[in-house]
């Protein structure tokens, strides 16, 4: 089912969809993690992405309960947003000799994922509050919260640390 296509037909054919892209996203996101903390020279910023595997974790199980709470089973659907932001982060990655510039690399292309996470789940809540369904909108805002928290993080690692060094 692609975001654009026939199979579409009501908000709860959209939400599962955006559901489904997320839980792909999140699956992904566990992949690329550790080859981002692996890569950090950064500290803090290595710390950051391993803390954030963990918690990556805990937002695919609560997209499982969601899954659940709406009586569907969890099932991905390829999203070519976040394929395309990691492949971007990979080919950036591997093109910067300089350590201390490749984490700010690291950095940007975390944000570019925090970001869209953080678009996708705020427009979950909204359509799962929409359709009443309550106990979805808490789970998702609790994940929403971890990632908004993420992304202040690698902006005060960024500005604080990493922009500065990379600078130099």
């Amino acid at each position: 089912m692609g975001l654009f296509t026939k199979d579409i037909k009501t908000i709860d054919d959209l939400f599962l969809h955006v559901l489904q892209d997320i839980y792909y996203a999140e699956k992904r996101i566990l992949r690329a993690l550790p080859d981002m903390a692996e890569k950090a020279t950064n500290r803090d910023l290595a710390a950051t992405f391993k803390t954030h595997l963990a918690e990556t974790e805990k937002h695919v199980q609560r997209l499982d309960q969601a899954f659940e709470l709406i009586g569907e089973k969890p099932k991905a659907t390829t999203c070519p947003a976040i394929d395309g932001i990691i492949k971007e982060a990979n080919e950036i990655a591997g093109e910067v000799a300089e350590k201390k510039v490749l984490d700010a690399a690291l950095i940007a292309a975390a944000q570019a994922v925090e970001h869209y996470e953080i678009t996708r789940y705020g427009t979950l809540i909204a359509w799962a509050q929409d359709r009443g369904n309550e106990a979805v909108a808490r789970l998702l805002n609790t994940t929403l919260n971890e990632e908004k928290a993420a992304d202040k993080k690698l902006t005060t690692i960024a500005e604080r640390k990493v922009t500065q060094k990379a600078s130099r």
